[in-house]
This record gives structure tokens, C-alpha cells and sequence, in this order.
């Protein structure tokens, strides 16, 4: 299983996660675990994601995520979960 970390912040308005799950189910990348919260009228959500279903590249995933993102006025990374796991170890 190939997986990958998403995370989405910005002002919270109306179809961010709808936006946001759209383009992965129409990449057939799975969402294997996901939170999300708002505070004080910010948006913040983290997910886990397979991209094992996915036939693009990873770039272009990450890329078009990064693209959806400003269309709907957030900031989406997308990050490879062992690289995530590196950068967080202690």
C-alpha cells in the first residue's frame, strides 16, 4: 500500500471536503483515515490517504491537490507518508 498524508487549512467556508474528496475519488486514491476541525473560523483537516488504486504519479497528485486547493482559497499538502514519518520522527 503506497500511502500518503493530506493536510487542508485556510478560512472554513462551504465545500472544502467535498471539493477536497471529489478529486480523490475521481483519482480512485482512497481515504484510509481523516480528521478535521475548525477553530475560531479556521479550517484544518489531516488525511490519510492510498494512492495504491491511483494510476498517476505521485507530482501530479500532489500538484493538482496543491492547484484545487487555491481554487477554493486553502493550503493543500500532500506529502509521501514515509517522508512525513521522517520529518516527525523524534
Amino acid at each position: 500500500m503506497k500511502k500518503a498524508i493530506i493536510t487542508v487549512v485556510g478560512q472554513d467556508t462551504v465545500g472544502i471536503i467535498a471539493k477536497i474528496c471529489t478529486y480523490l475519488a475521481e483519482e480512485k486514491i482512497n481515504i484510509l483515515d481523516i480528521s478535521q476541525t475548525i477553530v475560531s473560523g479556521y479550517f484544518n483537516m489531516m488525511m490519510i490517504v492510498d494512492l495504491s488504486g491511483c494510476s498517476e504519479n505521485f507530482e501530479k497528485i500532489a500538484d493538482s491537490l496543491e492547484k484545487t486547493g487555491t481554487q477554493i482559497g486553502v493550503i493543500v499538502k500532500c506529502q509521501r507518508e514515509d517522508i512525513f514519518d521522517s520529518m516527525h520522527r523524534i
